[in-house]
């Protein structure tokens, strides 16, 4: 059985930290480092469960043009990974 996540990464490791701490007090997040999957500049990613997802990308929609946005589908060991166009 396999396990969906979005993960949200980023170019900067300051983008990443404001990110966070403008979800993290309304949304139930993780910080994670970014999984090798993902090619992005900083190694940290934000990670959430596919049942907030409209509700982040409809918080973060000022800054969602300069956002990664990847869905992660955890399938054993390993992982695909899709970018989601918003």
């Amino acid at each position: 059985m396999g396990e969906d996540i979005y993960v949200i990464a980023f170019e900067s490791t300051h983008h990443a930290l404001k990110v966070e701490s403008s979800l993290k007090n309304k949304f139930e997040i993780e910080t994670i480092p970014t999984p090798r999957e993902i090619s992005a500049s900083c190694g940290l990613s934000i990670k959430f469960l596919d049942n907030i997802f409209g509700d982040i990308v409809s918080y973060i929609e000022d800054d969602i043009k300069n956002l990664n946005i990847y869905k992660v589908k955890k399938i054993g060991r390993t992982k695909e990974v899709h970018p989601i166009d918003l």
